[in-house]
This record gives C-alpha cells, sequence and structure tokens, in this order.
C-alpha cells in the first residue's frame, strides 16, 4: 500500500511530494502552436488554439519559475506545441536563467527552426536540446509531418552540437506500421553518433478521438522490450551506461564501441516507473498538471492575474504536490480526457 503524507521541504531543502518523492524538475509549456502537422499528433487542418490572452506572458512564466525556484524546482525544460513556434523564446531563457536556484534549462523542439536559434538560445542560458525526431527518411519524414523537411532538422541538430547544447537527445516514438521498421536505423546511428537516442513508448491520449485518418493508433504500440530484443538480436547486447543527469525517466545503454547511447522510456511497460517521477508540468495556460495522464490541475494563472500574487502561486505549487498521485495507472483505464498531448506540454 502507497501510503501518502502531507507535501513538504525537507530539512536538505527538497521538495517532496505527498509519496515522499523528490520534485525537481519543471516542465513549462510556451505555446499550444506547432510548425508541423503530424499524422499521429493532430488533423492537417490542426486544431483549435486558444487566444493569446490566455496563453501565460513571458513575466508570468518567470514570475512561477521564480516562486518554484525558491521552493526547490531547480530544473526547467521549455516545451510546446512547438517552443520555437513562439517569438523571443531566447528573452525567456535569458529570464529564467537569472533566477536564483536554476541550475539548468533546457528545451525540446521538433528541430525545424533550431538551426537559426541555437546559438542564441546557448547564450542565454539554455543547456541542453531534446530533439523529437521519429524518422531518418526523407520522403516518410515529409509524408510524417506533412509539411517538413528532414534537412531542416538534420541542420538544427548540426547547430545544437555546434552551440555546445550537449548532450543532444533525440526521441523517437515508434508507432506499429508507421515507423517502427526503422528502430534498427536509429540504435545504429548512436555508433557514430555522439547523440542518445531515447525510445519512447507511446502513451494513449484522449481515447475514442482519432489524430488522423492517415495514421490508426488501434494497433497499439512497441514496448521497449520488444525494441530491446530487436536491437540485441542484429546489433548486439546492450551494456548499461550511466545517464549523464539524473532529471529524465530514461534508462540507458550502449552497444559496444558507441559513442552515443540509447535511451528506454517505458510509462507502460516498466514496473515501479512512476516512482521515479520528479516533475510538474504547466500548461501554456498557466494550469499546473501534478501528473501528464491525469486531468487534474491548479489554475496558476487566475492566481497570477488575481491580488493573490507569489502567496497564490506558492499554495499551488504545494496543491500539485499533494494531489501528485502515486502512478498514472494506465493499466486501469486511467488517461486525460480533457487536453491531448499538444495541449499539455509533451
Amino acid at each position: 500500500m502507497n501510503l501518502k503524507t502531507a507535501p513538504e521541504v525537507s530539512s536538505e531543502g527538497d521538495l517532496l511530494d505527498a509519496h515522499q518523492r523528490t520534485i525537481t524538475y519543471l516542465r513549462v509549456s510556451v505555446t499550444d502552436r506547432c510548425n508541423l502537422r503530424c499524422v499521429y499528433c493532430m488533423p492537417e487542418s490542426g486544431i483549435g488554439l486558444v487566444p493569446m490572452t490566455d496563453i501565460l506572458s513571458y513575466e508570468e512564466i518567470r514570475d512561477i519559475v521564480a516562486v518554484g525556484a525558491a521552493m526547490g524546482l531547480h530544473h526547467v525544460r521549455l516545451t510546446g506545441g512547438e517552443p520555437l513556434a513562439r517569438k523571443g523564446l531566447v528573452d525567456l531563457v535569458a529570464m529564467i536563467s537569472a533566477i536564483p536556484g536554476i541550475e539548468e534549462i533546457a528545451l525540446t523542439t521538433n528541430g525545424v527552426s533550431l538551426a537559426r536559434h541555437a546559438e542564441p538560445l546557448a547564450r542565454a542560458g539554455l543547456r541542453r536540446v531534446n530533439v523529437s525526431l521519429d524518422t531518418l527518411r526523407p520522403e516518410r519524414f515529409r509524408r510524417i509531418t506533412r509539411v517538413g523537411r528532414l534537412e531542416d532538422v538534420q541542420e538544427g541538430i548540426a547547430a545544437a552540437r555546434a552551440a555546445g547544447l550537449l548532450p543532444l537527445k533525440i526521441n523517437v516514438v515508434l508507432i506499429p506500421g508507421l515507423n517502427d521498421d526503422e528502430a534498427l536505423d536509429f540504435a545504429h546511428s548512436t555508433i557514430d553518433d555522439d547523440w542518445d537516442v531515447r525510445f519512447i513508448e507511446l502513451m494513449p491520449f484522449l481515447e475514442g478521438e482519432s489524430c488522423s485518418k492517415d495514421v490508426s493508433l488501434a494497433a497499439g504500440f512497441v514496448s521497449n522490450e520488444e525494441v530491446r530484443r530487436r536491437i540485441e538480436e542484429r546489433l548486439g547486447p546492450l551494456a548499461p551506461a550511466p545517464a549523464a543527469d539524473g532529471h529524465g525517466p530514461a534508462i540507458y545503454y550502449r552497444l559496444s564501441g558507441a559513442r552515443g547511447r540509447i535511451g528506454f522510456i517505458s510509462p507502460l511497460t516498466e514496473e515501479g516507473f512512476c516512482a521515479r517521477c520528479n516533475r510538474l508540468r504547466l500548461t501554456a495556460t498557466g494550469k499546473l498538471r501534478p501528473c501528464l495522464l491525469t486531468d487534474k490541475e491548479i489554475d496558476l494563472r487566475a492566481a497570477l492575474r488575481s491580488d493573490e500574487g507569489e502567496e497564490g502561486i506558492r499554495r499551488g505549487l504545494m496543491a500539485a504536490l499533494e494531489t501528485k498521485p502515486d502512478a498514472h495507472h494506465l493499466r486501469d483505464g486511467n488517461r486525460p480526457r480533457k487536453r491531448n498531448m499538444i495541449q499539455i506540454g509533451g
């Protein structure tokens, strides 16, 4: 039985949730806009966007992060939608970098616009980049994204490496019949490239709603156990490899003689996956989510835009810690009912 206790700040200054997990990591979505139309994510026409007046300003994001940093949230990741689709992101990175207690700022991006932003972002204080990339084939990339060019992402990856945004991480979601035949190609790429390829199991969102007529998610997902079996069968054994940081959910391995690493993020199949959770999520509209896969939200925007101020943000953060579930309970049929991934922040 998982007994809950009151959330607290420990004697070492750590922020603990009701299940005594140390929470240090805040993922901040800056927009629900995206410059791609991936077939597994949204219809070709896009989705209904919220008015910009409902989106947190950069100053409001800074204020929330500052309160969080004072409480023990030291690692920030900026997400979207596509975060580089919002103008002035370099300014936000500089604002957050100046906050006492912030140890690292990272970014998750599709990489399409990264080439022209990597160096300014690094100068502003960005430290690491994750690039979401589901195929290494140009023609398939165009088909999956509908509007994108793989060459743009490749140029963005090269620019990130040149700017020192390392270790560079490539996030891959394998979907049966869409791109799962590229598992070995991605794994093999780590032999010569000094990047981390992370296979992420596809998580169910908005049950009963289809993202696109071009792809069916009813076929299920590819388990990371299966991915690892394919890799070791064809490319050789995987040896455990230490993580370059302790902030993410991936478990890393390395092929013999490889420069890069292979990571597995297995929310559907790893026993005890949620026991290592160290994060909270802030949507672009200012809703604080204790867990990606629950509809529970705390409205920090309302606190910011009222006379509650810092104290309201602090109460909201403590409420998120108190209501953060022990696990996502996907096997019990739990899943978000109100928002899809792009509206939450990847």
